[in-house]
Parts: C-alpha cells; structure tokens; sequence
C-alpha cells in the first residue's frame, strides 16, 4: 500500500506425530467347533503380537498400524519464495507499488511546495485582496481533498492486484496438486503456512520440494 506520507489540514479551511492407534483386535484364542480341514484361517492362526500395554494383537492389524500413513504437507511459505512464477510476480507487485508510491509523493510534494507559498504571502500580506486569498485557500483545500482521493485510489488498486495474485497462486497450486496426486498415493494433502495448520510433522511426509519441482518445470516449459 501507499504508505509513508501525512496530509496536512489547511489552517485557512472551516472549522506432527502419528495418531492414537485404532482399538486394537483382541485375538479370540479358542478353538472353532467347525472342522479344521474346512474352517477358514482365523485371528488365532496369525502371528501374535503384544504391545507395551500388554494387548495381544495379530500381525496383520500390528502392520496396518506400523504402516505409512497416506498423507502428506506442502509448505505454502517455502511455494511463495521458490516458485519462480510467484516470485516474479511478486517483484512485478512490488515494482508497481514503488511507482504508485513515487507519482502520490510527486505530487503530494508540489502541494506542500504551494502550501508553503501561500503561507508565506499570508504572513507577508501580499495578497491584493481577501477573496483571492480566499480563492487560493480554496483551490489548496481542493487539491488536498484530491490527493487523498488519488492516494485510495492508488492503494486499492494495489491490494486488487495482490489479492488477484494470491487467488492465481492458490488456483494454481490447489489444480497442480490434484494432477500431482491423480494416482491417490495420498489421502489426504495439508497445507502449511507459518504453522498454522501444523505444528509439528515428520520431513518424509513434506512434498514441498515435489511440487516446486515440478511447478517450476512446468513454468518454465510454457515460457
């Protein structure tokens, strides 16, 4: 935004860690009454296990337990400076905003220039008359009245266009991810953003580096 500049009032004008692990399956250690030679393989044929607590699990639940969650993290502050896409739109960003900056500053400094001369025929009563003072104050009154229009103006567009950015960048990204994991390796993708959503995760399941990757070939290849 346009910042850094103060209007002046005229004196003239009118007053991660894993989760909790499923209830574990409780092995049922007696016999079936069917025949052996038909019964299907039951819980107490598997392998047994016992954990800390002293539950006895079989195999099969205790692999399920152990095994690599579906899931993954991408880091939306580590996107913002390695996309190349993002970081030159945002130096695109940053260079309209020194311009918008420097027109208000421009003129806002021929006002005080004019201000300043008015305010010294005040003093020195070099005005002919009151009414062209009077018309003077006025026309100052107005042009102050226009570079605070001019200064909202500028700042609005400015956070139009980052807003716009933000949104293509967020399209961007979320459609990328859909593409990148069209084969359903991951159930569920989280993202990350000055930890907002994530504390604290294992770096296996971030795939930030993947995805700018990836993204950044893409980019490049459409240029």
């Amino acid at each position: 935004l346009v910042t850094g500049v103060q209007t002046c009032a005229l004196p003239i004008s009118s007053d991660v860690q894993l989760p909790n692990a499923p209830p574990p399956i409780f092995v049922m250690l007696s016999g079936s009454d069917t025949d052996s030679s038909n019964a299907q393989p039951s819980n107490a044929e598997l392998p047994i296990s016992v954990t800390p607590s002293g539950i006895a699990i079989d195999e099969r639940t205790l692999q399920l337990l152990n095994a690599e969650l579906p899931i993954a993290y991408v880091n939306l502050d580590s996107i913002l400076v390695s996309y190349t896409f993002a970081i030159e739109a945002n130096d695109q960003l940053m260079d309209e905003q020194e311009k918008a900056t420097a027109k208000f500053n421009q003129q806002y400094r021929n006002f005080q220039n004019e201000y300043a001369d008015f305010q010294r025929k005040i003093e020195n009563n070099a005005f002919l008359s009151r009414e062209r003072a009077e018309n003077e104050a006025n026309r100052l009154q107005k042009k102050q009245q226009d570079l605070q229009e001019l200064e909202q103006k500028l700042s609005q567009e400015i956070m139009v266009k980052t807003q716009n950015l933000t949104q293509q960048l967020s399209d961007t990204v979320d459609n990328f991810i859909k593409e990148f994991n069209a084969d359903g390796r991951y159930k569920v993708i989280f993202t990350n953003n000055h930890r907002d959503n994530i504390i604290m995760a294992d770096e296996s399941f971030d795939i930030t580096a993947q995805v700018v990757d990836e993204l950044n070939r893409r980019y490049v290849k459409k240029k």
